[in-house]
Formats: C-alpha cells, sequence, structure tokens
C-alpha cells in the first residue's frame, strides 16, 4: 500500500505579513517579479502563484529570498525567508554583504574564494545586480577604517645574543597552518604573486590564469588573515588581500562572470577599509564603475566614480585623480551626456598635467598615463559618436602605449577601426577590425571577443560591401 504524499499545511505566517503589508496577492506576485529583473531574473509569477504559497507549496531557488526582500523594503525591518515560512535558501545578496568586522570580511571573502575554486559553474552564472552596488558603496564612503585588525601582538625587537652564544633561528613550518605569524616576507610574497597574475591577465586574458589565482587566494591569503599579526602587518595583510581580491573580480569580469566578478569587487572593498587603505578603495569603485559601463548602466558608472572622488577628497596625487575622474567621463558617454562627459576629461587631463615624476604614485595606479588618458578620449568620443576626434585619441593612445598591454591595445583598434567606420573609411576599418579579430582569438577573453562583435554589429549595414566580404572571409580563416 503506498503512502500519500504529506498534506500541506496553510502559510499562516505568510498571510499574516500580506496582510501587515498590505498586499494583494497580484500585488505581491508582481514585486516579486519587479526585484527579480533587477537580478537578472525573468519570474513571470501571479496571483493565483501566491495563493499556492498560501496554502503551503514552496517557491523554489531564490525566490524565497526575493520574497523576504520585498517585505524587507515594504516593512522597514528585515525578514528572512524563515520569517515567511519559507524554506531557507542561498540569499539573493550573498556576496554582496559589505561585512561589520574584519573577521566578518576574511569570513565573507574566504568563503567566496572557496566555493570559486571549487567546482561551482553555478557561481559563474550570477547575474550582475545594480541594486547591489549601493549599499557597498554608501558604507564605504560613510565608514572608517576599522579600530583594530591585529591578532596577537606585534612581534618584539630582536634581542641580541649573549656574547659567545650562537644564536640559531628557528625554521619556519613550510605548510602554514591557522595562527602562524605574518611576516613581512608573507605580505611581499603576495605582493610579487599579484604582479605576476596583473601582467599575465593584462597580456592573454583574465581567462588565462584566473582559476590559478583564486586558488592562490584560498590556500595562501586565507591562512594568513587567519594568522598571528600585529596592527601594521595585519593593515599591510589586508592590503595586499584587497589586491589580489580586485584581481580575482577583474579576471572574472573579463571572463564575463559579471555576478561573480560584482561580489569579488564588494569583497575587496571591504577588504581595503580593513587595511585603512581609502585610496585603493577608490580603485575599487572605480572598477566596479568600469564594470558598470561596460553593461551599460551608465547612471550607476557616474555614481560609483563619484563616491570615489567623496572618498579620497583632493588629497590623492594627481596620477589617481586623473583616474577618478576619467571614469567618471566614461559613465556620462554611455549616457549621450556630451557636456558632462567632456567636462570630466578636461579634468583629467588636467590632473595628468600636473602629475610629476617624483610624485608618491600608489602602485595600482602607474598604469595610467598618457596612453591610458588618450584610450579614455578615444572610448568617450567613441560613445558620444564624435568620431574624428575618438580616431585622433586612439591613434595617439597605440602609438604611446606599451606592447604588454596587449589587451587594452585590442580594445582601442576596435575603438579605431569603429571610429574609422562611422567617418565612412570602410576599408581602413574592415583593415583594423581583421587585426582585432586575430588577437582576440589569441586570448582568453570575452570581453576580447565582444568588443569585435560589436564591431562587426556595426558593419551590418554595408555587409554586401567587397570590404566588409573580404574582413568576413580573414576572419573565417581564422578559426
Amino acid at each position: 500500500m503506498t503512502e500519500r504524499p504529506a498534506q500541506r499545511v496553510p502559510n499562516r505566517q505568510l498571510a499574516a505579513l500580506i496582510a501587515e503589508a498590505g498586499f494583494s496577492n497580484a500585488g505581491l506576485a508582481r514585486r516579486v517579479d519587479q526585484l527579480g529583473l533587477e537580478h537578472g531574473l525573468d519570474l513571470r509569477y501571479d496571483k493565483t502563484s501566491v495563493t499556492r504559497w498560501l496554502r503551503g507549496q514552496q517557491p523554489r531557488g531564490t525566490t524565497p529570498a526575493l520574497i523576504a526582500e520585498v517585505f524587507t523594503r515594504r516593512l522597514g525591518r528585515r525578514l528572512s525567508a524563515q520569517d515567511l515560512g519559507l524554506d531557507a535558501c542561498a540569499p539573493v545578496y550573498a556576496g554582496l554583504e559589505f561585512a561589520a568586522t574584519p573577521e566578518e570580511a576574511v569570513d565573507i571573502a574566504s568563503g567566496l574564494w572557496r566555493k570559486d575554486s571549487g567546482s561551482h559553474a553555478e557561481l559563474r552564472k550570477i547575474a550582475f545586480t545594480p541594486a547591489g552596488l549601493v549599499v557597498p558603496s554608501r558604507d564605504w564612503l560613510i565608514g572608517r577604517a576599522d579600530e583594530r585588525v591585529g591578532r596577537g601582538a606585534e612581534p618584539s625587537a630582536a634581542r641580541v645574543p649573549l656574547q659567545g652564544r650562537a644564536s640559531v633561528p628557528r625554521q619556519r613550518q613550510i605548510d602554514r597552518g591557522p595562527g602562524q605569524r605574518v611576516t613581512g616576507g608573507d605580505i611581499a610574497a603576495l605582493r610579487s604573486v599579484s604582479e605576476l597574475f596583473r601582467t599575465l591577465d593584462q597580456a592573454y586574458g583574465g581567462g588565462h590564469a584566473r582559476q590559478a589565482l583564486v586558488r592562490y587566494l584560498e590556500h595562501e591569503a586565507e591562512p594568513m588573515l587567519r594568522g598571528t599579526y600585529g596592527e601594521t602587518t595585519g593593515r599591510r595583510l589586508f592590503s595586499a588581500a584587497a589586491d589580489l581580491t580586485r584581481l580575482a573580480g577583474w579576471t572574472s569580469y573579463d571572463i564575463a562572470a559579471h555576478g561573480l566578478a560584482q561580489r569579488y569587487f564588494v569583497q575587496a572593498l571591504r577588504l581595503a577599509q580593513a587595511a585603512a587603505d581609502r585610496p585603493y578603495g577608490s580603485y575599487v569603485l572605480v572598477t566596479m564603475s568600469r564594470q558598470a559601463v561596460y553593461l551599460g548602466h551608465g547612471r550607476e558608472a557616474v555614481q560609483l566614480a563619484r563616491v570615489a572622488q567623496q572618498g579620497v577628497g583632493s588629497g590623492p596625487p594627481p596620477v589617481v585623480q586623473a583616474l577618478l575622474h576619467s571614469a567618471e567621463a566614461r559613465g556620462h558617454a554611455v549616457l549621450g551626456e556630451v557636456r558632462a562627459s567632456t567636462a570630466s576629461l578636461v579634468r583629467a587631463e588636467r590632473a595628468l598635467g600636473a602629475a610629476r615624476p617624483g610624485d608618491d604614485v600608489p602602485h595600482w595606479a602607474r598604469f595610467y598615463d598618457e596612453a591610458q588618458l588618450a584610450d579614455e578620449f578615444g572610448h568617450c568620443h567613441r560613445d558620444l559618436q564624435q568620431y574624428r576626434a575618438s580616431a585622433q585619441h586612439a591613434e595617439r593612445s597605440l602609438q604611446l602605449r606599451a606592447p604588454g598591454y596587449a589587451r587594452s591595445r585590442l580594445f582601442c583598434r576596435v575603438v579605431l577601426a569603429t571610429a574609422r567606420l562611422g567617418l565612412g573609411e570602410l576599408d581602413q576599418a574592415c583593415a583594423l577590425g581583421a587585426e582585432a579579430a586575430q588577437q582576440a582569438m589569441e586570448m582568453r577573453s570575452v570581453r576580447a571577443v565582444e568588443y569585435v562583435r560589436d564591431f562587426e554589429r556595426r558593419l551590418e549595414p554595408y555587409r554586401d560591401a567587397s570590404a566588409v566580404r573580404t574582413y568576413r572571409d580573414r576572419v573565417a580563416a581564422l578559426s
């Protein structure tokens, strides 16, 4: 005799909250659908769906967390899925939290590293969430550096050995374990590894060594963060960890894992706060702004760039100020705001012009030079459909840019091809596009491929032209 399925129990908790919020069934369904769209989800719930939930059916996936968020916004207090009588699931904003303490920041960041280094392919499919940018950037702007990050006292000054007695240094453990003391050499190693992965990313694309970087964070950086260190060493450690985490986000962004990249950037921002490294935090926000530009979220890009500027004031060296202003310019350009974009570009140009050889420029800003500024001008003028100016600046950037920045050179070459196309110079545009397509084939960069595809979409009105047919034949021969 077969058992009958368990009878569903009406969800009285959900019913009570619907009444408190003043929702109709259709109204709740509509709000859940709208919130889902913010997270890149096409849900299509209706009043019948809510009726089923009230009868005891459990919604699947991230829907319980979405429903909880709808009630949280409506009622002004934090509610979980369990508070609504629903099964718990992974929070919609998992990884986007701006931790309250350094310890919590380490827990969230390391959890992200571990999941990403495993076989969690779904993690790379998480959608980018514009709404998830607001809280972290706000908390960074109004927040202060943590009062204490150290785990144990600073090492005491080295003792002078007694006369006539040999001093034999203790051998350090090869395998790092929890609680082991972190040294200056450990932090120098983190910095060196960061430069190595940065160079690989610039030359070959984010997909080339991204997984190795994530595993390094899991197996080397996390044990250090859970080790023993004083305040000074701790700040330096958190700064190095922030840099590596931002780079993990950058390489994720380059392979189009945009939701994952966003989460890495948020955690890098929090680690930078623990490091009391305000300028680096502004750089993380600029990185987030660039991702928003790429995804077409111009308004969010401008807001992030402005928060970065407000957070550091007029203190940073001119090169950093130029970087911040040009990020804002890119956001305005995506929105088609000519005057605002031009004004930001002028500020960036003036700031870079004020830079001097002896300036103390942070290591992460040293890439920003005349070539990078010209690249920013070229992109902005392209987005504003000012093709002659775009071509001039793109050509200058290509002349000045070092060969090691292969991906940046590819992007700029596509910008130049697009500008030539906009000027009606079809033969030159196709020749430049074909060169970029060949370079993209040699990289593990989704962004590089997308730049080329964008150019090809712009070629579509000229598909019957001889130059375009030749371009297609050349590109087809590459595959």
